[in-house]
């Protein structure tokens, strides 16, 4: 071999690893910007709204919009008097404030704030700003003193405890209420008996998501396998009887259940007629009726990954165990069973999820007994306009389907619940 070819042939050996480089690089850059599209998506619809939810259960912006100048009079008095009524100072800042207020609704939003930490503030601030909007002038010698002819409470020191608690820019008030705690100056402490109900309304959605998701594994599980076995027509009715669901409207499904299942509906009327009953069973606008109506719209989340997991399993498995001696019963736990949790696992928790979040079916099926967390989220996203709140029982929410999610990952595997084999 001549000296020019054996130094040509790493030089050739470079140009092909480089060129294999690039050609790399240009597969990677492709892939990413097939991949964007979806990250982006991921990004602005979930991440993003989970953050400002995050931001919203601690965010506390109202005092200090309403009352900037007293905030700062009482962060320069607070090495004095930290927990006692402030100087003259504080009250002619907060004077200030009421008449310099960029709007009335701006006072609202703060006198609400406040309100949640005593009831009764709410009036106080609101009557002190009209009063101001409309007759500010007095005789009073001092701001303190025209205050408190105003309202006594001014001049209290636990309201102005009250309202340097409520005052930060950031704020855990949210996140312990929704479980059923409070801010105090001695530290956290339980709220107060008549205010605990967001514990058990967790305990009670879970519960109901939970029985709702066995009641659909219980019924669901049969029915997938009677898809898979059933003739080739008969898999096509059976499917198109658990997909109608999908193609009805949410609502027209719950409002028909009404029809069916109330005292003059046709259940009753058909039980009646037989001589079943002498009276109407109560069916709806109660707990089991919540169940049966919830059963059956979540029902295709169970079934439906039942179906695909056990099509795939080969059904000479089962033939092989009776052909060894084994009993149909053990068979199938031993055998089939095991082959199912894929299915089980998946179905059953996304059952699960979407049941935990549900609301409109329990507002119209049920009573006030058996509102879930969800219609208190609603509640005060459109009703009340309490956005803290809100987001705070959301991510109470989202932690609790997080908590069922890796107990199940922990005791089915995550490979079978994500569905991987």
């Amino acid at each position: 071999m001549s000296i020019s070819s054996t130094a040509a042939a790493p030089a050739e050996a470079v140009a092909l690893v480089a060129a294999h480089q690039r050609s790399s690089r240009r597969k990677q850059v492709f892939s990413v910007l097939l991949v964007l599209p979806l990250l982006a998506y991921t990004a602005v619809f979930f991440a993003l709204p989970i953050g400002m939810m995050l931001y919203r259960a601690v965010s506390n912006p109202e005092v200090i919009q309403a009352f900037p100048r007293t905030l700062a009079a009482l962060e320069e008095q607070k090495s004095v008097t930290p927990h006692a009524v402030p100087a003259e100072g504080v009250f002619i800042a907060l004077e200030q404030d009421f008449l310099q207020a960029p709007s009335i609704a701006v006072i609202g939003e703060a006198a609400r704030r406040l309100n949640y930490e005593n009831s009764g503030y709410r009036a106080l601030v609101m009557k002190t700003a009209r009063h101001y909007k409309r007759d500010p002038s007095s005789t009073a010698s001092s701001a303190q003193a025209r205050l408190a002819a105003i309202d006594p409470r001014w001049i209290s020191a636990k309201f102005w405890s009250d309202f340097q608690r409520a005052s930060p820019a950031y704020t855990p008030y949210y996140l312990l209420a929704a479980v059923d705690l409070k801010q105090t100056a001695e530290g956290v402490a339980l709220a107060d008996e008549n205010q605990r109900v967001y514990v058990s309304l967790i305990l009670k959605t879970l519960k109901i998501a939970l029985v709702v998701s066995l009641l659909c594994l219980v019924l669901g599980f049969p029915f997938a396998a009677l898809m898979v076995s059933a003739p080739r027509p008969m898999q096509i009715l059976l499917l198109l009887a658990v997909m109608l669901p999908f193609w009805t409207s949410l609502l027209a499904r719950t409002t028909s259940w009404i029809v069916v299942l109330q005292q003059k509906g046709i259940v009753n009327t058909l039980l009646l007629h037989a001589g079943l009953i002498d009276q109407p069973i109560a069916m709806i606008f109660n707990l089991p009726g919540v169940y049966i109506v919830m059963v059956h719209i979540l029902l295709p989340f169970s079934v439906l990954p039942l179906y695909s997991v056990m099509k795939s399993i080969p059904p000479h498995f089962m033939r092989a165990s009776a052909s060894l001696g084994a009993h149909p019963l053990r068979g199938f736990i031993h055998v089939y069973l095991p082959m199912t949790l894929t299915g089980i696992g998946s179905g059953t928790l996304l059952t699960f999820i979407v049941a935990a979040g549900y609301y409109v079916t329990p507002t119209l099926v049920g009573s006030a007994r058996e509102q879930m967390l969800g219609y208190f989220i609603a509640f005060y996203t459109n009703t009340t306009v309490n956005w803290g709140m809100a987001s705070a029982l959301g991510l109470v929410l989202i932690l609790c389907v997080m908590v069922i999610y890796l107990l199940a990952a922990r005791l089915v595997g995550i490979r079978q619940i994500a569905g991987l084999r």
